[in-house]
């Protein structure tokens, strides 16, 4: 999941982080409870996030996401050869 969002200097980003990851994870746990299943150590996000001004390095976003997915497929990919 990437999202673009402005937050207020008084927030700080790790509070953001916390209480976005904590409450969508919550609600996606008791809308669909077959996930946890599914879920290594019940954790629906992963611990690390990243963050960066759009504008002033949106090259490096940009190459970041791209970089995601490629990890993401990879992972994908090793679970299917579990399953």
């Amino acid at each position: 999941v990437h999202l673009v969002v402005i937050v207020p200097p008084k927030i700080s980003i790790s509070t953001l982080m916390g209480h976005l990851k904590g409450r969508s994870a919550i609600r996606l746990y008791n809308r669909f409870p077959h996930i946890r299943k599914k879920l290594w150590g019940n954790h629906f996000w992963s611990r690390g996030y990243f963050v960066d001004t759009v504008g002033v390095n949106e090259e490096i976003i940009r190459r970041y996401v791209r970089h995601q997915e490629k990890t993401e497929q990879i992972h994908e990919q090793q679970m299917e050869l579990l399953e």
